[in-house]
Formats: C-alpha cells, structure tokens, sequence
C-alpha cells in the first residue's frame, strides 16, 4: 500500500503538472466500490473545475478545485498564498487504497485494464485512476478535507511524544495508527524503529525521552529520504509518470529477512504484530 512517501512524491508530480489546468469531462466506470460520493455529485463537482493545487494529507491525494477566472485568480494570488487549499471551492480525494495509480496519459494511449475513472483535461491530456484491487477510494468534499491523525512532517517533538503515553500497545501498532499519526505504513515504521534502536514489540509508553528522540528524528529522517528517492517500489507503485521509486534499495530491515544486519551482520528477523509483519535486527534494536 502507497504510503506517506509514495502519496508525496504523486502530489508533487501531479501539482507541477496539472495546476491551472481544468477538468472539461468526467467518465467514471461500472464499480461501486471506489465511489465515496455519489456518482452524479462526483461528475458535476469535478466538470468544468480549474485545478487550484494537488497536496498530500496523510495517506490521501487532496486535489483543490476552484470555478474562478483566471483574471479572477490573478487578483487574488496574494491572498490565496496564505491559505493551503488556495481558496478551493471543493476538493476531490483520492486513497489510492493498496494498488491505485494516478496517471498523467495522452488519449491515444491504451487505457489499461481496471481504470474507474478518467478526468479529460483541458490541455489535452487525460488524468486515469487505475487500482486493480478496487481498495482506493475517490469522493468530493465541499469543506477542506482534514486526516484523522498528527502529520509526521509537521508534528513537534512534544506532540509527538505524548501520543504514545499511557499506550499498552506495541510501538509498531501505535506507529500504524493513523488517528496518531496519519501517513505512516509498515515500510516506514520498520525502518524508523531500526534507526532509533527499538523493537517493534516494545510498549509504546515503555519508551524513555531519549528512546522517543531517537524515534522522532527517524521518523523524519526516513521519511524525508524516502520522498527525496520518489518512494519504494516493492509491489507495484510508481509515480504519475508511471515511474518507480527508488527507496526500497536503501531499506535496512523491511523485506530482509534472515539477509545479514547491515550494521552487526545478525540475520534479520520478521514477526507479526497484530496480524501485520514486522521486521526488526535482534541485536541492534532493544
């Protein structure tokens, strides 16, 4: 499932492609299952919307849209800087769920097999939604959308410590919850708690200040790192130019198990917290 890196890294390649173009058509496909909103308040919402911005919010693609002229819009850019959603009149949200894609194609090219909806944009191009397993979601809000949890880039290290206080729960699961934080997916988790040296299993209150720093600045450490790579490719991602990321080659525990720690050399090991894998390096994580 695309994660806070992947959903990133597809908002900025979106935003700096399709900011000021405008929807002129809408087709949607025969599944109900990614429709979030009603199929005729999807199309009416979508047609003939210019596209103010595309930003990430959690694990969500925000895209901003707004019925101005574009004279309009010149005159008010000053004022539309200091607000995040631009001054959008609706948004149209996209959970990409564990296999969607949003991809930027000519008309001429073959549309592939599994793609629910299609936005015809003004510049001649076409914005696909395609997800194979049907777990993504697309739906259209009239007031700014907003994610459950804290978001991990944002998020101070005082808030972010006293999330975990007073938790029972295993660090991995705490991490995974996106009410605390919204973003944050099994790749990303594994790999911070690697970096701060603790183990998934570890109570989340259980954690010193000193372990929570640690784990703080891996938490952004990795993140940012992964968002500079374009994200992991380990299943079938890739951006909205239909490229792959590049991350999945710099994990240190995800993915590797009983391959040699690349710190101490220990095999790797992988568990199951809640019905969801975790690895971890027995030696350097306590």
């Amino acid at each position: 499932m695309p994660e806070l890196p992947e959903v990133e890294t597809i908002a900025r390649g979106l935003a700096q492609n399709l900011t000021g173009d405008v929807i002129e058509s809408v087709w949607l496909g025969n599944k109900p299952e990614p429709l979030k909103s009603p199929p005729g308040e999807m199309v009416s919402t979508l047609e003939q919307a210019r596209i103010a911005g595309v930003r990430r919010v959690g694990k969500h693609i925000v895209v901003d849209l707004s019925r101005q002229s574009p004279v309009a819009s010149r005159r008010q850019t000053a004022v539309r800087s200091l607000r995040r959603d631009g001054g959008a009149q609706a948004q149209w949200i996209v959970h990409l769920g564990m296999t969607g894609r949003l991809l930027i194609a000519k008309p001429e090219h073959e549309i592939p097999k599994h793609t629910h909806a299609i936005l015809r944009l003004r510049s001649g191009r076409e914005l696909r939604f395609v997800d194979p397993r049907r777990f993504g979601r697309l739906a259209v809000v009239r007031h700014g959308f907003q994610a459950p949890g804290s978001e991990p880039l944002d998020v101070g290290f005082e808030l972010f410590a006293g999330l975990f206080c007073g938790r029972k729960t295993p660090i991995k699961s705490a991490l995974l919850n996106q009410r605390l934080l919204s973003g944050i997916g099994n790749i990303y988790a594994d790999e911070s708690l690697f970096r701060a040296g603790v183990r998934p299993r570890r109570r989340a209150a259980s954690l010193t200040r000193a372990e929570l720093q640690r784990l703080y600045g891996a938490v952004q450490e990795v993140l940012n790192e992964a968002i500079a790579a374009g994200g992991s490719s380990v299943s079938d991602y890739v951006d909205s130019n239909g490229d792959a990321g590049f991350f999945q080659f710099q994990h240190r525990v995800y993915g590797r198990e009983g391959e040699p720690c690349l710190v101490c050399r220990t095999p790797i090991k992988r568990i199951v917290i809640a019905g969801r894998s975790a690895h971890y390096c027995p030696k350097c994580q306590e």
